[in-house]
């Protein structure tokens, strides 16, 4: 296994537990790779370098989380709902999903989008059956206010990708999976101890107790394949392992590096950026128990917020380009002020980090969502894990802990194993 990402340790996970001996190579010295946490010194706190909203309805998630004894560490309100605010209107409100199974409280008039028609709702299912060539923006315009102040926020927070060119038929599975289930499997959740508390360190104790090797900071230069073109050896700066017959290869890694090492791979080769920033609150800033951790905003310069303790974190997605973070704090922090309806200096910021992750998704586009190379994509015995592959999901970690099943699961059926089940049982191999 090479790459400790979520993507990385799903795969790992899943084959461990099945009896399977694993040995698992990261090139850093951490496990997570972009779902971690960390302690910022110039804020005093623990932070996540990225934000992310989990839904009850994502079911890889819920079955890692299972597996490594950490389900307990993603918790959310007790119903779906999503409040946000039009901060150039100043009007509030909440989109419920209700808690049943079928998602009918967004139809009645107090669970609307303002300004939303019920034939603009109608029109949303035209993404049940959008083409692979169409865009969130040719399936649902016109959508008058419901496009504007939910599909947008909701889709560029989805797919990292701008709707003008973000591919609509990546929120099939979105609608199937979690809204078209109703409120049940829509409930919002969020890491509240941080993301490497939830799917980091559970996953390298499990691997540890079921004996699998970690071993940091090998970072992997290349790969030499026999005359078959089967892999005899992976070459790392100080080391070089032989690869046998029995053994398979699994790569968790980005995108370009995947390409760097197996040149012939047809990858994604265009990204885009996630801005993440996060402010220590003054005291007198408090949180009702009640309400989610979140609220999505529409008009301002970061589509969504997100707080714990007394850190409010911003997000700032599909950007491309140089960021200005100096810049970008500012014009948030003017966000924030407003959304709190604090009265303060504006020039005067509390301790903020601009963390910039420039490549942070592959751009879900049409045309870079047909380069996503399925599972078994490369030599014979290697095996692709990332939310860049072809899972069928956006890039997101589900989607990246689905991969990683998928994975495992081709690697196990290559050698004769069987993994287990969702019960807990064997499945027979193909």
């Amino acid at each position: 296994m090479v790459g400790a990402g979520v993507a990385g340790l799903s795969a790992a996970c899943e084959l461990s537990a099945s009896g399977v001996r694993v040995a698992v190579h990261e090139a850093t010295g951490h496990a997570g790779g972009r779902c971690r946490s960390f302690r910022d010194e110039s804020l005093d706190a623990l932070i996540d370098n990225g934000n992310h909203l989990m839904l009850s309805g994502n079911t890889s998630i819920q079955r890692f989380l299972a597996l490594t004894g950490a389900r307990d560490r993603l918790s959310g309100p007790a119903s779906a709902r999503f409040p946000f605010l039009d901060l150039a209107a100043g009007e509030r409100w909440t989109v419920d999903l209700g808690n049943g199974r079928i998602p009918g409280r967004p139809f009645a008039r107090d669970g609307r989008v303002p300004g939303a028609r019920l034939a603009d709702y109608a029109r949303s299912l035209r993404l049940l059956n959008a083409s692979p060539e169409a865009s969130i923006e040719q399936v649902l315009s016109p959508c008058g206010q419901l496009h504007e102040r939910f599909w947008k926020p909701v889709s560029i927070a989805v797919l990292n990708t701008e709707p003008e060119r973000a591919a609509a038929m990546l929120m099939k599975p979105v609608l199937r999976e979690t809204i078209g289930r109703g409120g049940r499997a829509c409930r919002p959740l969020t890491a509240t101890q941080g993301l490497s508390s939830a799917f980091a360190d559970p996953a390298v104790a499990f691997l540890a107790e079921n004996g699998a090797e970690m071993r940091f900071r090998t970072r992997l230069r290349s790969i030499a394949l026999d005359d078959g073109g089967r892999v005899a050896a992976l070459r790392f700066r100080d080391d070089e392992i032989r690869v046998g017959p029995d053994d398979r290869l699994i790569l968790a890694v980005p995108a370009r590096v995947a390409e760097d090492l197996i040149p012939s791979l047809c990858v994604p080769n265009e990204h885009r950026g996630i801005v993440n920033v996060h402010f220590r609150m003054p005291e007198c800033v408090s949180w009702a128990p009640e309400d989610p951790p979140f609220l999505g905003l529409v008009g301002g310069t970061a589509e969504w917020l997100f707080w714990r303790d007394d850190i409010v974190s911003a997000t700032v997605s599909a950007r491309q380009g140089d960021v200005d973070g100096r810049s970008m704090a500012g014009a948030i922090w003017s966000d924030i002020r407003r959304t709190l309806d604090l009265e303060c200096d504006p020039a005067m910021m509390p301790p903020h980090r601009v963390i910039v992750e420039r490549m942070a998704t592959i751009a879900q586009t049409p045309e870079q969502v047909a380069r996503r190379p399925e599972s078994d994509a490369g030599p014979p015995g290697v095996f692709l894990a990332g939310d860049w592959t072809d899972t069928g999901l956006p890039a997101t970690i589900e989607g990246a802990v689905r991969s990683g099943r998928l994975a495992a699961e081709l690697a196990a059926e290559s050698m004769g194993q069987a993994l287990m089940d969702d019960s807990g049982g064997e499945r027979a191999a193909a």
